[in-house]
C-alpha cells in the first residue's frame, strides 16, 4: 500500500495517475475531500481507500495495514496568506507528524518542499544542505517549508530513506481548483481565451526587460516520473530541486501559449500588484546536479514541448489528467 497526501490537489492527483499507470492501485488516497472544486481530478483513478486530512494522522498512527511507502504532497500553498499559525499547523506540524509515524514504523517517504525556500535567491538555487540554515523565504509559506527542511536534516530518528523536493514552478493538467494559485501558463490560457491578448507583470527591477522575469517551469508529469523514480531507485536521503534546470522568460512562456492556441500574439504589460511586488521573485533556476547524481536521465518536456501537450490535450477541452 502506498499513501498519498494531498491526492485530491494538483500534483498529487497526477501522481496518483502515474502510479496508477504503473500498475500500483493499492493506494490510500489523503485530503480534505469536502472541496468539490478537486472532485474530478480523481474521476478514474484506481485507489484502495479514502481518508480525511483530519483523521490521517491517527489513522496512521494505529493501522496495522502494510504501508510501504508515504507520498507526503499535502499543503497548506497559498503564497498570499500571511497567517503563519495556518502553515505551522498545516504545513509544519502536521508533516513532522507524519515523519513521526513514518520513522517509528521503518517507512520510506518523500515529501513536497519548495522553491519559495530561496526567497530572493541571495543564497542561489544549490540544494546544498549547508545553505537550507541561511535561507531567507519571502513568505509565511516558503518559511513553513524551510522549517520542516531544517527541522528533517537535524533528526536522528529518520525514515529508512527520505527525499525533501524542492518543487520549483510547476504547471500542467488538474489545476482548474487553484484560482489565483495556479500557474502562469494557465491564467495566460485563459486570458487569451476571454481577451484575445495576455497581459504580463512590467518589471520594477532595473536589471530585467518587460517580460524577461525568469522562471524554472517544471511540467507536472516530469515531477511525477521522478517522484515515481525515487521511490523505486533513491537510495541517498536528502533534500533536492525538481525543476528542470533551464530558467525561461515569461515572454517565452507566452508566446508558446499563443502558439499552441492558433492565435497571433499579444502581449501588454502591467504593473505588478503592490502586495506581491516586495516578494516577487525575478528568477529562479534550479541546479540539477543532485536528483542527476542520484541516477535521473530522463529528459524533461522543454517548455515549448510541454505548454503544447497541456493546451491542446487538457485545457481547450477542460479535460483532466
Amino acid at each position: 500500500m502506498i499513501v498519498v497526501t494531498g491526492a485530491a490537489g494538483f500534483i498529487g492527483s497526477n501522481l496518483v495517475k502515474k502510479l496508477n499507470n504503473e500498475g500500483l492501485n493499492e493506494l490510500i488516497l489523503v485530503d480534505d475531500f469536502t472541496k468539490q472544486a478537486k472532485e474530478n481530478n480523481l474521476k478514474g483513478k484506481k485507489f484502495s481507500s479514502k481518508i480525511e486530512r483530519d483523521k490521517f494522522l491517527s489513522w496512521f498512527e494505529e493501522t496495522s495495514e502494510d504501508i510501504e511507502f508515504v507520498f507526503h504532497i499535502g499543503a497548506r500553498t497559498d503564497t498570499s496568506e500571511f497567517d503563519k499559525l495556518i502553515f505551522d499547523e498545516l504545513n509544519l506540524n502536521y508533516s513532522k507528524e507524519v515523519w513521526r509515524i513514518c520513522a517509528s514504523k521503518c517507512i520510506s517517504m518523500i515529501y513536497a518542499s519548495s522553491a519559495a525556500t530561496y526567497g530572493a535567491g541571495e543564497f542561489g538555487y544549490s540544494d546544498n544542505h549547508e545553505v537550507i540554515e541561511n535561507l531567507k523565504p519571502l513568505n509565511p509559506y516558503g518559511e513553513s517549508k524551510n522549517d520542516f527542511d531544517k527541522w528533517a536534516l537535524v533528526q536522528e530518528d529518520q525514515p529508512p530513506y527520505w527525499a525533501g523536493m524542492k518543487f520549483f514552478n510547476v504547471y500542467g493538467p488538474n489545476e482548474y481548483h487553484k484560482n489565483r494559485m495556479a500557474s502562469v501558463v494557465f491564467h495566460a490560457f485563459n486570458q487569451i481565451v476571454e481577451t484575445g491578448k495576455l497581459k504580463l507583470f512590467r518589471s520594477h527591477n532595473p536589471e530585467f526587460n518587460d517580460g524577461e522575469q525568469k522562471r524554472d517551469f517544471v511540467y507536472v508529469k516530469d515531477v511525477v516520473d521522478v517522484l515515481y523514480y525515487l521511490m523505486r531507485e533513491g537510495k541517498r536521503s536528502g533534500i533536492m530541486n525538481l525543476g528542470t534546470g533551464k530558467a525561461r522568460t515569461f515572454l517565452d512562456l507566452g508566446k508558446s501559449v499563443f502558439r499552441s492556441m492558433g492565435i497571433e500574439e499579444n502581449i501588454e504589460f502591467i504593473d505588478t500588484p503592490e502586495d506581491i511586488r516586495d516578494t516577487y521573485q525575478y528568477f529562479t533556476q534550479a541546479r540539477m546536479d543532485k536528483l542527476f547524481r542520484a541516477g535521473y536521465d530522463i529528459p524533461f518536456h522543454p517548455l515549448e514541448q510541454g505548454i503544447d501537450d497541456y493546451v491542446k490535450n487538457y485545457l481547450s477541452e477542460h479535460k483532466y489528467n
